[in-house]
């Protein structure tokens, strides 16, 4: 395993995960309710910056490695996974929203990993779609998360689930998208 900064950053994206849940679990009496989502929010969004700033200096400095290619995309279905059963139980998300959004998370990751073995991981790479879902899904979660009218006359919770209703169409449109593009090998027909 390369130790470089964009693999380090990868790892406090996993770490930020158990710190992101635990917020929400603190008494009421070390931080009010609207703290815990102003700073459960504002973990998730440094998470998810991390996110993009790992793969942004990954190909910045040249320092793209198996391991770091590997741990990425486990780091990001980790984050978004405990985020959505984290609002499934604080009853600020639908269960089958987050059953389609998690569902299709590992789908898509068998998926890729058998086109891997196949030598066809490029008829899976990563999408428009893929990344306009990814965006989606961390947009409604950071403002599922924050949960306070922030914004007088704005609804953060009936906003929050529209977003997290659009991130499942996406979703659903992404994973449709890449079972198209296997689909020449899965069917048994090699593409050209």
């Amino acid at each position: 395993m390369p130790l470089n900064l964009p693999n380090i950053l990868t790892w406090i994206r996993i770490l930020m995960i158990p710190l992101i849940l635990g917020t929400y679990y603190l008494p009421d009496s070390w931080l009010s309710p609207a703290a815990k989502n102003l700073f459960g929010a504002s973990l998730f969004v440094l998470a998810a910056i991390t996110d993009w700033f790992d793969g942004y200096l990954a190909r910045k400095w040249n320092q793209l490695s198996p391991f770091g290619a590997f741990l990425d995309p486990v780091a990001d279905k980790l984050m978004v996974a405990a985020a959505l059963i984290l609002l499934v139980q604080l009853d600020r998300a639908d269960a089958w929203l987050a059953a389609i959004i998690i569902g299709r998370e590992i789908t898509i990751s068998a998926l890729r990993e058998w086109m891997a073995q196949l030598g066809a991981t490029r008829s899976v790479a990563v999408s428009f779609v893929g990344k306009l879902k990814t965006t989606a899904q961390m947009i409604a979660i950071t403002v599922l998360l924050l949960h306070e009218n922030v914004i007088p006359g704005l609804p953060t919770q009936q906003l929050g689930s529209i977003c997290l209703q659009i991130a499942a169409m996406l979703t659903l449109w992404s994973m449709g998208y890449y079972l198209r593009m296997a689909w020449p090998e899965l069917n048994g027909r090699k593409t050209d």
